[in-house]
């Protein structure tokens, strides 16, 4: 048996499902793997999971595709690689409480925005508004990272960012109505979130683990899929008190299940689409070309 550890983006939710569907079963047992899954509660995500990553805390990651980008360009560079995408499509979007009278994304001028302070999170938010007819002239906050969500609910802050399958799920079930803005609709081409990432280093020795890991996740989230309800009891016994009082598991595995993929591409990541994400950041002047050039990601795990 060996040791992974990695790292959640998040407290358990519904995107991690395969993760711990995979771990019940024992498809990594199976494979020959010990899983250690890093819950960011552990320490009040006092540090990310790619920072996890970057100081040999985990073997891998899962985090938006940015932050392959960011730890490939950043000052002491990582050479981090995506090796698996839990979605095939971006479930995310920013959102403001529906009585707040925001309705359209220009009226984030002069409104403030609950940040999770990523690399690029502040400008994509800034361009979305700027898209949509407004200066992009936003009042920032940084409020504790596991706590933004409840920042918009009590308003505390106009808009944040958030999963629809989630987050928007826990809304609806409360009665609370949202505006959703979805950056494809703005003309921003978003990459894959969140994705499974590890180092060229790690690889170079633990290649075929990865191998097994991977086809574990697939098995599992294809069992996902078929399975619903033995998924969902099992997701639940991760899960905090608040999210089983507060999610519709049901419904949020309904939104999210097919975005997971097909038995042909779980896990799969488009080149054009990264590619696009890729160029609008240069674009935009965030970062550098060299990033049109980098190995960031790779689906030779998936194919095995």
């Amino acid at each position: 048996m060996q040791l992974i550890r990695i790292a959640l983006d998040w407290t358990p939710n519904i995107n991690h499902i395969g993760i711990f569907v995979a771990k019940d079963l024992g498809f990594f047992e199976e494979a020959a793997i010990n899983l250690e899954i890093l819950n960011p509660l552990t320490d009040n995500y006092a540090l990310t999971p790619g920072k996890k990553l970057e100081s040999n805390l985990a073997d891998f990651a899962l985090a938006p595709f940015e932050t392959v980008i960011s730890l490939n360009n950043k000052k002491n560079q990582v050479a981090a690689v995506a090796v698996f995408a839990l979605l095939q499509e971006d479930l995310s979007c920013i959102v403001t409480l529906k009585d707040s009278g925001i309705n359209h994304p220009k009226q984030l001028d002069q409104k403030s925005y609950a940040s999770y302070k990523a690399r690029y999170e502040d400008h994509i938010v800034k361009q979305l508004v700027i898209n949509a007819g407004g200066t992009g002239d936003l009042e920032l906050r940084y409020p504790e990272k596991l706590g933004i969500w409840n920042t918009l609910l009590d308003g505390k802050a106009d808009a944040t960012w958030i999963f629809d399958n989630w987050e928007g799920v826990e809304a609806a079930k409360k009665g609370v109505e949202l505006h959703k803005f979805r950056l494809k609709d703005y003309h921003i081409p978003y990459g894959y979130s969140p994705v499974v990432l590890t180092t060229q280093a790690y690889l170079s020795i633990n290649n075929e683990v990865c191998v097994r890991f991977i086809s574990a996740l697939k098995k599992a989230y294809l069992y996902v899929q078929e399975n619903p309800i033995e998924s969902i009891k099992i997701l639940r016994s991760y899960l905090s008190d608040t999210d089983i009082a507060c999610i519709d598991l049901d419904r949020s595995l309904a939104l999210t299940s097919p975005y997971f993929g097909t038995a042909d591409n779980f896990g799969y990541m488009d080149e054009e689409k990264v590619r696009s994400f890729l160029k609008w950041l240069v674009d935009n002047r965030l970062e550098k070309e060299i990033i049109l050039k980098q190995q960031l990601f790779t689906n030779d795990f998936i194919k095995t």
